[in-house]
């Protein structure tokens, strides 16, 4: 890195924090709204917003954590809002998407179903962040989901696994460590760059025809590791930097699911690409 981007970054730091706290939140617009909040059992989809936005959480996380800035931004943008909470360990209470991927994205297929019930819609799209971003594409590729979806975005998904910074590479050097982790936590073994679920995945393509496919990461990933492992390849596809749409976005793994609303903003393109508008480092105010 240049000198002096060096030190500019504690000042884009201090920028976009000052910018997101001054900017208006959709948590707070919404909160005054007759129908304030996600998961709007009575929620009709609008003309301008015909399909509702089902989002999944990223491992450790759960419905509501992961979303308590995203959903009411999406929420206070007229769409309709939901999340699921899935992969679920015994005892294991508020940390999920730690289970087996195939059966969490069954999970999600029943959701879905749900969801396009109780909307009357045909379609719905979906926010992912992290596993959340990657396993909906078991959904669509083994359970029929491609039918019931419009797009998938993802925040900072690990699409074709990651090695933790190099982490996953010094299992072999301890024995028994990668078969605990597959028996206590199948759902973090299933993400190991190389593993069985991974290659079932990716195999034959990454992508299905009819959805299309957005992913938003950032270089300063310290999970998703190398972070252009996010990627995907295939027809319908997007891939986005989030630093190449502002340079000051410092966002990690964590926050670009949680707070950055540069991110948000271009995840809304994506929902929406008829009314998209372009994403700066302006789009904070957003």
């Amino acid at each position: 890195m240049l000198p002096w981007r060096r030190l500019l970054r504690p000042l884009a730091v201090l920028t976009l924090t000052a910018a997101a706290l001054v900017a208006p939140t959709g948590a707070a617009q919404a909160a005054s709204a007759p129908s304030s909040g996600w998961n709007n059992w009575s929620c009709k989809p609008s003309a301008a917003h015909p399909r509702p936005v089902v989002l999944v959480h990223g491992t450790f996380g759960n419905s509501w954590d992961n979303w308590l800035g995203f959903a009411p931004y999406l929420v206070h943008r007229g769409y309709c809002v939901y999340s699921l909470d899935y992969g679920q360990l015994p005892g294991v209470p508020l940390f999920n998407g730690l289970g087996p991927i195939d059966k969490s994205a069954e999970q999600l297929d029943v959701f879905v179903d749900k969801v396009l019930a109780a909307t009357g819609a045909s379609k719905t799209d979906i926010v992912g962040h992290s596993q959340g971003g990657m396993m909906p594409r078991y959904y669509l590729k083994f359970l029929g989901g491609a039918s019931k979806v419009n797009a998938l975005v993802g925040l900072a998904p690990d699409n074709h696994g990651t090695t933790l910074l190099g982490f996953t590479k010094l299992l072999p050097y301890f024995p028994g460590a990668e078969d605990l982790i597959s028996t206590a936590t199948p759902g973090l073994a299933d993400q190991i760059a190389g593993s069985a679920f991974q290659q079932k995945l990716n195999e034959g393509g990454d992508t299905v025809p009819g959805v299309k496919y957005t992913v938003i990461a950032t270089k300063y990933d310290e999970v998703v590791t190398p972070y252009r492992s996010a990627f995907l390849d295939g027809p319908n596809v997007r891939n986005v930097v989030l630093q190449d749409l502002c340079f000051l976005d410092l966002s990690e793994h964590v926050a670009i699911g949680l707070t950055d609303r540069i991110a948000w903003h271009e995840a809304v393109n994506a929902l929406d690409p008829a009314h998209a508008e372009r994403t700066t480092c302006a789009s904070v105010f957003d």
